[in-house]
């Protein structure tokens, strides 16, 4: 398994079936924190549903699809990064992100997209990347301006969360803007 340095005391490495108790416990500490901003079948309350969750993703990558990884710090799972969705043929994806509020604010995400974003463009040989948040997810929004993503639409009232509709931003950068990108 690989390990990536995201900063001193962090890195990024491959979320797998065999971390399903290491995942159940990150989400306890962090289901509520991330339960406005990811989808209902990610925020699992148990072992089986975490367990549920990484081996669907284990499937999805084994087919050149959706993969997903971890942030540790100081040794701990404190959130991840992920292609939610990854076609090679068409020449697109989609990432995503979660966080536990203790690790917020140390430029991690950001570090963990754009090694997804590299990756993607330069070994991949993909055209574009997306990114969707809710449109009062600011922080998120945050994170896709820092990636060089430009904001193309607003689905309004796409995004449903405990009875009420919120409006859902599309995030975007193609390949020649990612490479053209000062870094």
């Amino acid at each position: 398994m690989f390990s990536l340095p995201l900063h001193d005391d962090a890195h990024l490495a491959p979320l797998e079936v065999l971390h399903a108790e290491e995942f159940t416990e990150h989400l306890d500490r962090a289901r509520e924190h991330i339960r406005p901003w990811v989808g209902p079948a990610f925020v699992t309350e148990d072992v089986v549903g975490a367990r549920a969750t990484l081996e669907r993703y284990a499937q999805r990558q084994a087919a050149d699809g959706a993969r997903l990884y971890g942030i540790w710090r100081a040794g701990v799972l404190v959130g991840g990064v992920m292609f939610t969705d990854f076609d090679a043929a068409f020449g697109s994806c989609e990432i995503g992100c979660w966080l536990e509020a203790s690790a917020e604010g140390h430029g991690l995400v950001t570090r963990a997209c754009a090694t997804l974003l590299e990756w993607a463009f330069t070994t991949r040989g993909l055209h574009r990347a997306e990114w969707h948040c809710r449109a009062d997810n600011d922080r998120s929004s945050a994170v896709a301006k820092r990636l060089g993503m430009t904001l193309e639409g607003v689905r309004r009232e796409a995004w449903p969360y405990q009875g009420t509709r919120y409006d859902k931003q599309l995030w975007a950068v193609l390949a020649p803007e990612w490479q053209a990108r000062d870094r």
